[in-house]
């Protein structure tokens, strides 16, 4: 609501090309609330404000824009002010602006860049997509150990305008070998030890991650080892970049948002759903969905096949939709369930002992509770008291199948080396319905006795 009673205010500055008022609104707030302010206009506008601010704050103000909203500038403003605007912006986000445009619009801002920006582009594009490579930044404080603290804090100064973050300095010899990382807090708790050298107050035991190490296991670390930052090195540990905390909360969030896709049976959106193309999003949905059809087709199979205990014991009938749910039901918490528990590192594949003893367990504490509640149904609806044996009795294989499939599949999967979220929760209902069936007429043929 305050943003749209600013935007007259705001037009009339770009109208009158009032020049300091517009550049007391590009600094005068955070750049992300001066980003929210600016929403109401159109890009055009937009841009022109962000020609009032200083290239850094106009990179700052612009990273707090949409990703669709950033493109469009990117695809429609003059190439020398793209090029201006891209100089500013950390070297990872760079990149991953660059990749989002035509081709030929890169042909025409690239060689406008510097040369050593155009070098550090095309070497983190070489790394391929999900990696660390792919997400690290470039820009990274790197001193040798022979510095004291205060000689340390004077290059510091040198170095903060290409930097990203100092949260961390790291230790490099001629080679950029990483030796060590010391914290800004160390060295500032430092400057009154004058003779103290980075080599001395260096923590040589440094977390780093891999160039080809997956993005989710970079963000595992991170979380693990409480790091606002972790180092990344090549394969002779010379240190070529850093990857910070908020690239690794996106990392986090792309890779919730791609298991929580899968989980509903949904081949994980490139784009976000407001966004992508519908032939693209029928597709992306409608490949699992077939596949789920055809399966759902294999328990109208099965029900044809026992058409004959089904005809002569048709009370059967009412019961199927309560155990073909309760498998289903059952199997899709334990998919979840372990799925999330493999994503976060909190279960590997040498836990699949714990995993099925306890889901055995769980297994038949909830079977045997619905299993009491589906025989007090029975019995009223069953031609006798014995009869109805067969609800319980069926319920509890039933819901034991769903918890081991739901359990065991997602680990099976990633033993395979695939995503255990590919074992989505459709995907083992399935599987469970069919299994319920069997399950169900097996049981009554037993106690009712049957063809």
């Amino acid at each position: 609501m305050v943003n749209t009673l600013f935007l007259p205010e705001l037009r009339e500055m770009l109208a009158d090309e009032n020049r300091a008022e517009l550049e007391e609104f590009c600094v005068a707030l955070n750049p992300a609330r001066t980003a929210e302010f600016m929403e109401g206009l159109d890009d055009g506008e937009a841009w022109q404000v962000l020609q009032y601010a200083t290239p850094e704050r106009r990179a700052e103000i612009f990273g707090y824009f949409s990703e669709g909203r950033q493109l469009l500038m990117l695809l429609g403003e003059a190439p020398s002010q793209i090029a201006e605007l891209l100089e500013e912006i950390p070297a990872d986000d760079r990149v991953d602006m660059i990749q989002r445009l035509p081709e030929d619009r890169v042909e025409k801002i690239l060689p406008l860049l510097p040369v050593e920006d155009r070098r550090d582009i095309q070497r983190l594009q070489s790394y391929p997509e999900g990696t660390a490579g792919a997400l690290m930044t470039t820009e990274v404080a790197m001193l040798t150990p022979e510095l004291t603290a205060r000689q340390a804090l004077e290059e510091l100064g040198r170095q903060a305008s290409e930097l990203e973050t100092i949260y961390y300095l790291y230790v490099v010899d001629e080679n950029r070998l990483l030796l060590g990382i010391v914290s800004a807090r160390q060295l500032v708790s430092s400057l009154g030890n004058a003779a103290k050298t980075l080599g001395e107050m260096m923590e040589s035991d440094v977390v780093v991650a891999t160039t080809t190490e997956n993005q989710e296991e970079v963000a595992q670390k991170v979380e693990k080892y409480n790091l606002l930052a972790i180092p990344v090195v090549d394969s002779g540990r010379h240190l070529v970049g850093i990857i910070t905390h908020d690239d690794v909360i996106d990392v986090v969030r792309e890779e919730l948002a791609e298991d929580a896709q899968r989980i509903a049976a949904v081949e994980p959106l490139e784009e976000a759903y407001l966004r992508i193309g519908l032939m693209t999003l029928s597709w992306k949905r409608g490949l699992w969905l077939t596949i789920l059809f055809f399966a759902a087709l294999l328990t109208a199979f099965a029900l044809f096949h026992y058409d004959q205990e089904l005809a002569q014991y048709d009370w059967l009938v009412w019961f199927i939709p309560l155990i073909i749910s309760a498998g289903g039901n059952s199997g899709s918490q334990s998919a979840t369930l372990v799925i999330t528990a493999m994503t976060s590192g909190e279960v590997q594949f040498k836990d699949w002992p714990r995993v099925m003893h306890r889901e055995i367990i769980v297994s038949l504490m909830l079977g045997g509770f619905l299993a009491l509640i589906g025989y007090a149904v029975a019995y009223f609806l069953a031609p006798s008291p014995f009869d109805a044996l067969v609800i319980p009795l069926t319920l509890v294989l039933v819901i034991f199948c769903g918890c081991f499939c739901g359990g065991a599949l997602p680990i099976i999967f990633k033993r395979l080396g695939l995503d255990p979220a590919m074992m989505s929760n459709p995907f083992v209902a399935g599987i469970v319905d069919i299994l319920g069936i069997v399950i169900y007429i097996n049981i009554a043929r037993l106690i009712l006795g049957g063809p």
